[in-house]
């Protein structure tokens, strides 16, 4: 992933470098077993420990005869560590290496994910509690609905976003997988105990059944679970593009000074943090589909599935710890207008209030369709003509002859919206809330 989306601790782990040592890793934990099996002397490993490692120049000009980038590591590595280098590799195939390297670097991809998606959840909680009861229209197919908080909006996504979190705790547990099991898993030339003993010391868990590979169907799930937290940032992304259109303006990304929003116009403050996250999100769902065509692979292996996992390995996991601080950073930024969102809440008259009313006369002994049809009647006058319904709604007799004045008052306090705020709070963010 290109450098202006890419956060420098994620980035440093994708970078080739980092691959050759977890690679190295890797062969170390394997010889580390060997040795504790008894087949490489003491003094062998011990060399192994202090000369083993490598320069990236000189693996990419071996690479350039071998054609083969493991070939040209353990040849890179084998130059430093000299006669005991014989024991490195012993038994293994290249994807006993390069699959439990993934592993490990997934794992510890998924792991800085999770760290940013508690700062997310941090921030988003820090607003739900902030604006508790601080009332909002509701939107429903872009229209005017009824009543909620913006608290309430916010604590929504927290919970959205706890459900994305764990998937992707899920499926990064999932991929903490690695073999060590040769060529076609059987383990023809190495024992099983060195599986067992290498994968501990890596923190990885032993892929009970292997082909050459660790099969993808894992990598697959932790690919999704990352589509799917790319689904919830980009659906709060856009929630916060709707709120700063001019029209509404209940919420504003931070501006910063000197800041520009537009070549042409000196006005603009466009939401264009917001529509980038929504941008880089379609990319990390696109590259889960890739993942999910690198499962079928042909009998115990083919490589067809190396070169699309060298570009999503990186980009998906970089872009999706980018758009989950980047969206952290928006809300932690947000400016929110409380007064706008009381303006909004009657630029539709007070129509909100019609089930309100649809109730009250069911209630008192209306026929639903009636009743639906008087309040409708209404509504609709009140919207061509631009007045307020609860007023026209104490003014029609078909009404106030099922409804008293006393039963009207309490049917048009916007509080009303509000009597579950608790509950909801309560099964978010536990009962103390």
């Amino acid at each position: 992933m290109i450098e202006r989306y890419t956060r420098k601790a994620m980035g440093d782990l994708w970078s080739l470098e980092n691959r050759f040592a977890a690679w190295l890793e890797v062969e170390v934990a394997v010889c580390e077993a060997w040795a504790e099996l008894g087949r490489i002397p003491a003094a062998d490993m011990a060399a192994i420990r202090d000369k083993a490692g490598f320069d990236v120049a000189r693996i990419l000009e071996i690479e350039e005869t071998t054609r083969h980038d493991v070939i040209a590591f353990l040849t890179a590595v084998e130059e430093r560590v000299g006669p005991p280098a014989r024991f490195i590799h012993l038994g293994c195939t290249s994807s006993d290496i390069v699959d439990t390297a993934g592993g490990l670097l997934l794992g510890r991809a998924g792991a800085m994910i999770l760290e940013t998606i508690d700062g997310l959840l941090t921030v988003i909680e820090d607003l739900a509690r902030r604006f508790k009861g601080q009332l909002m229209i509701g939107r429903t197919h872009g229209i005017h609905a009824e009543p909620l908080s913006f608290g309430m909006k916010m604590a929504s996504f927290y919970a959205e976003f706890s459900r994305h979190r764990e998937r992707v705790a899920t499926a990064t547990e999932g991929v903490k997988v690695g073999k060590i099991s040769g060529a076609v898993g059987g383990y023809a030339h190495l024992d099983p105990r060195v599986e067992k003993i290498a994968l501990a010391r890596l923190g990885l868990a032993v892929d009970p059944v292997s082909t050459q590979i660790v099969q993808r169907d894992r990598h697959a799930a932790f690919f999704t679970a990352l589509a799917l937290l790319a689904g919830g940032v980009e659906r709060m992304a856009t929630e916060l593009r709707h709120l700063q259109r001019t029209e509404v303006l209940e919420a504003e990304e931070g501006f910063s000074k000197g800041q520009k929003g537009s070549s042409a116009m000196p006005h603009k403050k466009n939401p264009i943090s917001a529509e980038n996250i929504c941008g880089l999100s379609r990319l990390v769902r696109t590259n889960s589909l890739a993942a999910m065509e690198n499962i079928a692979l042909c009998q115990e292996r083919d490589i067809s599935h190396s070169s699309v996992e060298r570009v999503i390995m990186p980009d998906s996991t970089i872009l999706a710890d980018y758009t989950v601080a980047r969206l952290a950073g928006i809300l932690r930024n947000l400016k929110v207008n409380p007064d706008n969102m009381a303006r909004n809440m009657m630029a539709s008259y007070g129509l909100f209030y019609s089930q309100r009313v649809l109730l009250a006369l069911i209630e008192a002994g209306m026929d639903r369709q009636k009743a639906y049809e008087a309040v409708q009647r209404v509504a609709m006058a009140c919207w061509e003509g631009r007045t307020s319904f609860p007023e026209a709604v104490r003014a029609d007799a078909a009404i106030t002859a099922k409804l008293g004045a006393a039963a009207l008052d309490a049917l048009f306090d916007p509080g009303y919206y509000l009597a579950h705020e608790d509950l909801i709070y309560s099964r978010v963010f536990g009962p103390a809330s």
